[in-house]
């Protein structure tokens, strides 16, 4: 394992993915915008951008485990979360934040989820950093950095906010 970019450069990316999404809903009514971390890296960086995006609902979070169709090759993650969400999404602009997008597959999971609760009017996908090798047609409205990276190779968000890189060929 090795580091990639230290808590203090992933901080500078926090704060940049932040102007990022005030300029993109400066033109929207701050009462229609919301905030949704996916579990558990994209809750850990919702946590840092949702007061620096000065959004008025509470932060909404997902654990979007049993929305996965991809259970057969990764299993069920053994600590699910429950998801809150404690506003009305509906017709509200949702910023959906993701630490790491990489096949599509989680966004899919949060955005069926997402629907389960409303119809929002808009979903802006944040991601902390784009690994690529998309399996489904999703991309980031708003990107951090763009990383190339061997299918046999992993990033992880540490609890520290640092950005590691992983071999996991030998595991």
């Amino acid at each position: 394992m090795s580091k990639l970019y230290s808590s203090q450069q992933v901080n500078n990316l926090i704060n940049t993915l932040a102007t990022q999404i005030k300029s993109i809903t400066q033109s929207i009514d701050p009462d229609q915008i919301a905030m949704i971390g996916i579990h558990t890296g994209g809750s850990l960086i919702a946590d840092l951008l949702h007061p620096l995006c000065n959004i008025q609902y509470p932060l909404g979070t997902l654990d979007i485990s049993f929305y996965r169709d991809d259970y057969s090759r990764i299993g069920l993650h053994p600590q699910v979360k429950p998801s809150e969400i404690n506003f009305d999404i509906t017709d509200k602009t949702i910023v959906l934040v993701d630490d790491i997008i990489f096949s599509g597959r989680t966004t899919r999971a949060a955005m069926n989820e997402i629907f389960d609760y409303g119809r929002p009017a808009k979903i802006i996908l944040v991601c902390l950093a784009d690994r690529g090798n998309r399996e489904i047609p999703i991309q980031p409205d708003i990107i951090g950095l763009q990383l190339h990276v061997d299918l046999d190779q992993e990033i992880k968000l540490d609890p520290n906010l640092s950005l590691h890189l992983l071999d996991t060929a030998n595991d």
